[in-house]
């Protein structure tokens, strides 16, 4: 074996050991995911609490505003089961933030025990999201959750949990080639949760307090008036 050859296989067999080294850092390199989150919060039962919804537009993903026109985050469907269901006597589910303002080509927000969805879809011409290419998380409100907390609600934690399946975000036509979802690999769901507190108490004075504040009030005014 000549000192050439040598040589030669050396540097082959140094290059096919570098490929073999940056095969597996490669392959655990995540993709870029938009991600959709829910608030949390804390309210005494019997009170209404108000929960942020957000989505995050990634730079890489397939949808986005770094991606061309017709490739955009202009339509979303955001699922939420609630438990438990029994802690909460309404809720709603509506635009708010970036597109508070805008004006959908559709619009429904269907709800049972446990549930409720926002689905929204936007011209891109005319009404596109004006999402910040990523922003801080957890990115931009698009919606929130307007939550009656039943009078009888047991403290403790209300799930706000977003449904793996039937979240996902779409462009204007719903293109399933560019549609991200949890089970593509293209999107990251945080869900939320609502600490329910104890009813507070409206303290009350006793009859012979109120008697005794409208007794002073009334001696105030009478030394006034005799002064005067």
């Amino acid at each position: 074996m000549t000192k050439q050859f040598q040589a030669r296989f050396a540097v082959l067999l140094a290059a096919v050991f570098c490929l073999l080294l940056r095969g597996p850092f490669a392959a655990a390199q995540p993709l870029p995911q938009d991600v959709v989150t829910v608030g949390s919060g804390f309210a005494p039962a019997g009170t209404t609490i108000d929960i942020p919804v957000y989505i995050r537009d990634t730079a890489g993903t397939p949808l986005g505003v770094d991606q061309p026109f017709g490739s955009r985050i202009q339509s979303y469907s955001i699922k939420v089961n609630y438990a438990p269901a029994a802690s909460v006597q309404s809720i709603t589910f509506t635009r708010a933030g970036i597109t508070q303002s805008l004006t959908p080509l559709f619009e429904s927000s269907p709800a049972s025990a446990g549930t409720i969805t926002l689905l929204d879809t936007f011209h891109e011409a005319t009404n596109p999201i004006p999402f910040t290419s990523n922003a801080p998380p957890p990115g931009n409100q698009v919606a929130h959750l307007l939550i009656q907390l039943a009078p009888s609600a047991t403290p403790g934690v209300l799930t706000l949990t977003l449904d793996p399946t039937l979240t996902q975000l779409t462009d204007e036509g719903g293109d399933a080639a560019t549609k991200e979802t949890v089970a593509n690999g293209n999107l990251l769901l945080v869900s939320g949760a609502v600490t329910v507190l104890p009813a507070t108490a409206v303290p009350m004075l006793n009859l012979l307090g109120i008697v005794a504040v409208a007794l002073a009030l009334v001696a105030v005014a009478i030394s006034k008036v005799i002064r005067s």
